[in-house]
């Protein structure tokens, strides 16, 4: 699919990429936002951290987004592909997936599931 160089390239760039952390306003002030700092919209009037005001923390935006050729890979630049059975390994390019074992697959079937990708070459992400 892509040569070894440009895989080296991606690679740099996932790693490379800012890992932003966009948390609600104030919630360093406030207990009951400590607990559940996740992200809501300020839409206050003259709230500043909408109007972007030095100081205060970073708003969702567009300019953010990741560049589309590394958007949703793993750290190693490949394709992250959930895996439940054998058969579905065998549609799938070792050179360019990354496989997780789903988290309802059993012992017994996991431990047949990451020998047949270890022959085939995938890097399992959650062997354990």
């Amino acid at each position: 699919m892509m040569a070894a160089l440009d895989r080296e390239k991606i690679k740099r760039m996932v790693q490379k990429k800012k890992k932003i952390v966009f948390l609600r306003n104030k919630w360093w002030k406030f207990e009951k936002f400590k607990n559940d700092p996740k992200w809501r919209r300020p839409k206050g009037k003259d709230n500043p951290m909408r109007l972007k005001l030095k100081g205060h923390p970073p708003v969702v935006s567009v300019g953010y987004r990741t560049p589309r050729v590394i958007r949703g890979l793993h750290p190693q630049g490949l394709k992250p592909v959930v895996v439940h059975s054998v058969r579905e390994l065998e549609g799938l390019d070792p050179s360019s997936v990354i496989v997780y074992i789903g988290a309802t697959v059993g012992a017994r079937k996991r431990v047949e599931l990451i020998n047949k990708a270890k022959e085939r070459g995938f890097l399992i992400a959650n062997a354990g």
